[in-house]
């Protein structure tokens, strides 16, 4: 069986073994390194012609460089952050990500989320629990006539328009790198009609030089109402200090984080615990999970299925 040159594969991060199933029934070695240190596998990465990765540490020039014989990097998710894209690029390294595995799980979190925000559901439960039935203090809001503004119009946002339908708020987007991508769902726009709009903004954009800490203290004074803030897409995208500021000031009206600035960069675990962390953990008007957004049993195994199809497609079809 001719398998376009991988024959064997290495395996840095836990994921869906149908990947895993599928190049091993084409007679591809796989490799599972989940349990190995950055160094051994820094040593041995020369023997692979492909890695599966999530986050768990940088695929940077140093890494490229070793891996001599690499022919694809496929990535369990969608940000490419931690891949130095431009060198793998000019390597000839062939490039996967699978956002299709995850969007809808992502969509549905960031509607629960805001849900629970707008109904107050997280604090209501601890207090009915402790014996406190306080229904006028939980008032709730609806999202129905709501205006919520979508920065970044890819699988994620588009995803989160096409299931606002059903709630009656009028969806606007913006995307900088996008064009032409209005409908009857959503309506291209720019930021000028999103200070002056938006009840809601939520974030689904990468990380990267224009998009680290996108939301600041200048983005947040530029509202002309004030706003709830929602971020499933990177923690670094949001300056926290100036989020609760904002709350403080009241031009945040709340917040549902599902990533945090203070997450390690291989979204494992929280590195910060000062007193901004704190802050955020004891404000009642923000809603935490922890960066489990897209992280479904349905897109667990779908981030794989559309990792093997994107490979298959380049390699295997092509022979």
């Amino acid at each position: 069986m001719n398998n376009g040159g991988i024959n064997r594969v290495a395996f840095l991060d836990e994921v869906h073994p149908y990947l895993k199933e599928q190049l091993s029934k084409r007679g591809i070695a796989c490799d599972d390194l989940t349990g190995k240190s950055s160094n051994t596998i820094f040593d041995i990465i020369d023997k692979y012609q492909g890695i599966v990765i999530r986050s768990r540490f940088p695929v940077n020039k140093q890494f490229l460089d070793k891996a001599i014989g690499l022919k694809f990097i496929a990535r369990s998710g969608a940000g490419m952050e931690n891949i130095d894209i431009e060198y793998a690029r000019l390597k000839g390294i062939a490039l996967f990500n699978s956002p299709e595995g995850n969007r809808t799980a992502v969509a549905e979190h960031t509607i629960g989320m805001l849900l629970s925000l707008f109904n107050q559901l997280n604090r209501a439960d601890m207090e009915v629990r402790d014996g406190i039935w306080d229904r006028e203090g939980n008032r709730g809001m609806e999202l129905e006539g709501k205006t919520l503004a979508i920065i970044g119009y890819g699988n994620m946002g588009s995803a989160l328009a096409k299931r606002l339908q059903c709630f009656g708020v009028k969806v606007l987007a913006y995307d900088k790198y996008k064009k032409g991508y209005g409908n009857n769902r959503v309506l291209e726009t720019d930021w000028e009609q999103i200070y002056k709009e938006a009840d809601i903004v939520s974030l689904h954009v990468p990380l990267a030089e224009d998009t680290l800490y996108l939301m600041n203290k200048t983005r947040f004074n530029s509202f002309k109402k004030p706003v709830f803030l929602i971020n499933t897409a990177r923690g670094k995208n949001v300056k926290t200090v100036d989020l609760l500021a904002a709350i403080g000031q009241g031009k945040v009206l709340g917040a549902c984080l599902d990533v945090l600035e203070f997450e390690s960069t291989s979204f494992e675990n929280m590195e910060g615990n000062g007193d901004i962390y704190k802050a955020l953990l004891k404000s009642d008007k923000v809603i935490l999970s922890p960066h489990v957004a897209g992280w479904t049993k349905e897109s667990y195994y779908k981030l794989s299925w559309f990792l093997f199809k994107k490979i298959k497609e380049s390699f295997f079809d092509k022979v």
